[in-house]
């Protein structure tokens, strides 16, 4: 999630946003900005307990059966119109009130295969099967967990402020953001066609390494495409102590592995960002035995369609002739298109109308701009390709002290998203969250 490129074109990036962006300016109603105050306080403490309560309950993509229902049952209570199973585990709650735009607010519900070690009180201790039978550990490593907290929280405020806005609420709990398929799943579940087709989609996202109550946005592109792709490398097993009567499958995918790096250093734009890691390896089952294939797990990230369509058909080119140079089978290359994200391109105007919203209310420097990072989201996906307008925005979560002690000389370095170590303060980080979040739907319906 963190992966930037080069410092070059963030330079020069970042010159072209300051160039093309002039200062958009509101002012909030003090009555929005009071009103919206009380029920957060009023509603902080409870929503602080259902947080906990997800976060010592995750689930795997596709499995969030638990935290569905919950969220389901604080929609209906608060007289939403609920459907769930829509995209098999999504929930996706409406309120209408009057003619108005229709806005969507997306929270993404699963959890990662992921052994916690934080050591806080309620720190999972989730043991489950992965898709490929393997006994993993599962976390709230990713914030999902206060997505989901500032969900219905945000729910509950603008539920109780229904004679200050206009329009139709779709809240949207998506299964499945971790591998890529969770928002491909619901629209192709009729998300809008079943429901009401949004004039703007709206989602914040829990930040592991920027400090709680400050938030951080990227206008226009924000975030990379995603490709997954699995190699099978193929040889001829045999006895570890006779390698040639055997093609070795190991020798070939660590060949195929170098020369992967090659791709982004050598064939691609050094402007271009792109990535090509290799995050598995599978092969072999004892020291003396030459196994049959090896199996790797690809991800691809790049922010051009070139550049995609570039890396992609590299990896096929490289992993058949590094088959071809030992006499290998060809390998199998899989591409797996159900699990592709494509770019997040935050909408300008939205972007700007929403982020004048928080400057105002949370004072400027409160607010800060993100550089592209290559991390991805299936909240892009509800775009359309540019049809609808969306805004992603970013919450920091880490609490002051632990900001202070890593920017010490020799102090503890932040715990990135996706790893073991990563927990944030929930009480501001929710606070903010349901508070920025419910003033930009207001924004957007209000009378």
């Amino acid at each position: 999630m963190r992966t930037l490129f080069s410092l070059g074109l963030l330079v020069l990036s970042g010159t072209h946003l300051l160039a093309q962006a002039p200062e958009t300016k509101v002012v909030v109603p003090k009555e929005r900005v009071t009103a919206v105050d009380e029920r957060v306080s009023a509603a902080v403490k409870d929503l602080v307990e259902l947080y906990k309560d997800f976060h010592e309950h995750p689930e795997l993509s596709l499995n969030e059966v638990r935290s569905a229902a919950r969220l389901a049952k604080e929609a209906k209570s608060l007289g939403f119109e609920v459907t769930e199973k829509v995209g098999q585990t999504g929930v996706v709650a409406v309120l209408k009130n009057g003619a108005g735009p229709t806005v969507l607010i997306r929270a993404d519900m699963d959890a990662l295969p992921i052994v916690e070690q934080t050591g806080i009180p309620y720190a999972s201790k989730v043991l489950t099967r992965d898709r490929a039978g393997r006994e993993v550990g599962v976390m709230h490593a990713c914030g999902h967990d206060v997505h989901m907290a500032c969900w219905v929280g945000v729910a509950r405020v603008l539920a109780g402020m229904k004679d200050k806005w206009s329009g139709t609420l779709v809240f949207v709990a998506q299964p499945a953001e971790e591998i890529g398929t969770g928002a491909r799943l619901m629209l192709a579940d009729g998300l809008y066609k079943r429901f009401p087709k949004p004039n703007y989609c709206l989602a914040l996202h829990a930040d592991a390494l920027q400090e709680a109550g400050h938030i951080y946005y990227t206008e226009g592109l924000a975030m990379a495409n995603v490709d997954t792709v699995e190699i099978t490398v193929k040889g001829k097993g045999g006895h570890g102590a006779a390698p040639h009567a055997t093609i070795d499958p190991i020798v070939i995918a660590a060949k195929l592995i170098l020369d992967l790096q090659t791709i982004v250093s050598r064939e691609m734009n050094p402007i271009d960002p792109g990535v090509v890691t290799v995050g598995s390896i599978h092969g072999g089952t004892k020291a003396n035995i030459i196994s049959n294939e090896v199996k790797l797990q690809i991800t691809v990230r790049s922010t051009k369609d070139a550049t995609r369509k570039l890396i992609l058909e590299a990896i096929e080119r490289k992993a058949k002739a590094a088959a071809a140079s030992a006499n290998a089978p060809e390998p199998e290359i899989v591409v797996l298109i159900d699990e592709f994200t494509p770019k997040l391109e935050n909408n300008i105007d939205l972007t700007r109308k929403t982020i004048a919203v928080f400057k105002n209310v949370l004072g400027e420097d409160k607010i800060h701009t993100r550089p592209v990072i290559m991390g991805g989201e299936d909240f892009s996906r509800y775009a359309l390709n540019g049809e609808i307008p969306v805004f992603m925005y970013f919450l920091g979560s880490v609490s002051p002290e632990r900001m202070a002690e890593s920017k010490k000389e020799g102090g503890k370095p932040l715990a990135g998203g996706h790893t073991d170590q990563y927990y944030p303060q929930p009480e501001p980080t929710i606070r903010t969250g349901v508070k920025t979040m419910s003033l930009a739907v207001l924004n957007l319906v209000g009378k």
